[in-house]
């Protein structure tokens, strides 16, 4: 399923806590409805970024993981 990114924001080598940081300021920058796409090369990265979704209510679209590289689309909601 393609699914089309309004921004997308490279976390590749940076570790726990910094994706997490640096999506929750990438979203603010979106309109509701807009998609952020949000590539990371951190291990807790798929965990982290399910805990951020929950407790920001913003929607995580698709969380895919491609060897050590973890892609997720996040629809901001509010």
């Amino acid at each position: 399923m393609e699914i089309q990114a309004d921004k997308i924001l490279d976390c590749s080598g940076m570790n726990c806590p910094m994706p997490v940081v640096k999506t929750s300021k990438a979203i603010k920058e979106l309109e509701v409805g807009q998609v952020l796409k949000v590539i990371a090369t951190d291990p807790g990265a798929p965990a982290d970024m399910q805990a951020w979704s929950r407790q920001t209510g913003n929607e995580l679209l698709l969380s895919e993981q491609d060897g050590k590289t973890y892609t997720f689309h996040f629809r901001r909601l509010k």
